[in-house]
């Protein structure tokens, strides 16, 4: 009898405006001939992974290469109760550019990971409208408010499975290619200047550095004492990658790509194309171990 054709799998992690590199990981998987039978994912790569299972990457990477800070500042309405933003204006941004057929109508096997904020569980949602699963997905607590999916009250799955290698093989993915985006955050400290450098459009903008600056984290000097922000935001950075290790360790990927982004910190969304760029030269360290897999 022929051998059966090993599918592939591909676990997009979580990580904020750096999931942007997980539009130059499957520009150099797709250039390689290499497409995915099953995409999943968690946090922001929940939402590349369903435009990638849609076929609606190539118009996500449009609409990320042009963001900037002014229109980053469109998407977002502020509140306090709950998380700093509701996240309604992204949802309809979404659902007025993007048809949503529902994930068991979409392309390729689709995927993301929530978590129920009563009990902790780790959810996995498979079924029903796209948008609503990926709003759930990228519900970072502080940052985006929960939602409510099928009666229960889901926030972001980085908290449980920051790299979903677990749901690609409950899929039924033979190799899985992860893609790690926190692997660097701790023991590297981005600096102040670096910072600034990379955000000048918003160091012209006294509004948008008070409102974004409280996300922003300078570097820690052990002789002064941190601020509460760089106390929260380093102790979220160590969580996820302590969890992200362990879930690995236990659920091994066969192909692991690690792109470097200590620099891109959790709002640079405006920073999309040095993100993907980042992406893709990582990942092109991959293929050829995964060419080694499937031969």
């Amino acid at each position: 009898m022929p051998s059966r054709q090993l599918r592939i799998g591909l676990a997009l992690g979580s990580g904020a405006a750096r999931g942007w590199a997980h539009l130059g990981v499957i520009r150099a998987l797709e250039r390689e001939g290499i497409s995915p039978d099953i995409v999943c994912g968690t946090s922001i790569g929940a939402l590349v992974g369903a435009a990638y299972a849609a076929g609606e990457i190539a118009r996500l990477d449009d609409w990320v290469r042009q963001l900037d800070w002014a229109s980053v500042m469109n998407l977002m309405d502020w509140r306090m109760n709950g998380g700093l933003m509701q996240g309604t204006r992204l949802v309809e941004f979404f659902r007025a550019k993007f048809h949503d057929q529902g994930i068991e109508h979409l392309g390729r096997r689709f995927g993301c990971v929530a978590t129920e904020l009563t009990t902790g569980r780790e959810v996995w949602l498979q079924t029903g409208p796209v948008i609503d699963a990926v709003r759930a997905s990228i519900a970072l607590p502080g940052l985006l408010t929960p939602v409510v999916h099928d009666g229960r009250l889901l926030v972001d799955g980085g908290l449980v499975n920051p790299v979903p290698v677990s749901l690609c093989r409950a899929l039924g993915a033979d190799i899985v290619i992860a893609v790690d985006l926190g692997w660097d955050l701790v023991g590297r400290r981005a600096t102040l200047p670096e910072l600034q450098g990379a955000n000048s459009g918003a160091a012209q903008n006294a509004l948008i550095d008070s409102i974004f600056g409280r996300f922003r984290q300078r570097s820690l000097d052990p002789a002064e004492s941190p601020s509460l922000k760089d106390v929260v935001l380093t102790s979220l950075n160590i969580m996820q990658v302590r969890i992200a290790q362990s879930r690995l360790a236990g659920e091994p990927a066969d192909v692991l790509i690690r792109p470097h982004l200590a620099g891109i910190v959790a709002l640079d969304f405006h920073r999309g194309a040095a993100a993907a760029a980042e992406g893709e030269r990582a990942a092109a360290e991959g293929i050829a171990q995964l060419r080694t897999l499937l031969a």
